[in-house]
């Protein structure tokens, strides 16, 4: 059983905005009913470019309806560059939380509304399509997605990818990948650490720089070799 929020609870028994907008400027389709998430968004702009209005139809769990449900509320009254700028995290977060196990669904809702948006920009014209190479084919999942959640959300196991956007939850052959997408954004990560740190490190105390080392060593490199099942400590 997993444990909700009062924020999801109430999202998911008395959902706003369900339905869809007669003639809307913006509409989003991800997912499918075949991998068992799917979401369809439409918004109204006012003459001030605002959005005006939102609505939603979703086949998910009450994690999925509960995301949907928020999202429609957070993006009313926000230009479009404004409502692009909306993160997963920022749904998860407007919701109190969600599971780990049901984070995807707050990512669904992101690709939902880029997709609006998209959809939007392009005139109608132009279908939301995936970008990049695809990694996990049992959910049509990208490189750039994978790589995308990994770092807004500090992502460091195939598990968390899994959580997140589903990659990797089917066969399990693109586990491998997944991996290695992990330790490209890790050694990213370290790298930044690396060419920051000179300009600044000749200022420090040595408490101040064996606590740099430990913090570095916590936050970038720890994680991703518990990630391989390793450890590290600093003696």
């Amino acid at each position: 059983m997993w444990e909700y929020t009062d924020k999801v609870k109430e999202h998911f028994f008395n959902p706003h905005n369900v339905g869809e907008i007669e003639d809307p400027d913006g509409v989003g389709e991800v997912g499918s009913l075949a991998c068992g998430d799917a979401l369809r968004l439409t918004f109204k702009l006012d003459e001030n470019g605002k959005i005006r209005d939102a609505k939603f139809k979703t086949f998910g769990c009450a994690s999925a309806i509960a995301t949907s449900s928020v999202l429609t509320d957070m993006i009313k009254g926000l230009t479009i560059d404004e409502a692009a700028k909306v993160t997963n995290k920022d749904i998860a977060d407007y919701l109190g939380g969600l599971p780990e196990q049901k984070m995807h669904c707050s990512v669904m809702g992101r690709e939902a509304l880029e997709a609006a948006i998209e959809n939007y920009q392009s005139g109608g014209r132009k279908k939301h399509e995936l970008e990049g190479k695809v990694v996990c084919t049992c959910f049509g999942v990208t490189e750039n997605e994978i790589e995308r959640v990994i770092r807004e959300n500090g992502l460091t196991t195939v598990e968390q990818v899994t959580n997140y956007c589903k990659a990797g939850g089917g066969c399990g052959g693109c586990h491998g990948e997944i991996e290695k997408n992990i330790e490209k954004i890790q050694g990213d990560k370290a790298g930044q650490v690396t060419e920051t740190a000179p300009r600044w490190a000749g200022r420090l105390t040595n408490i101040q720089k064996i606590k740099l080392i430990q913090q570095t060593i916590n936050e970038q490199i720890r994680p991703a070799l518990r990630a391989h099942g390793g450890n590290i400590e600093l003696i």
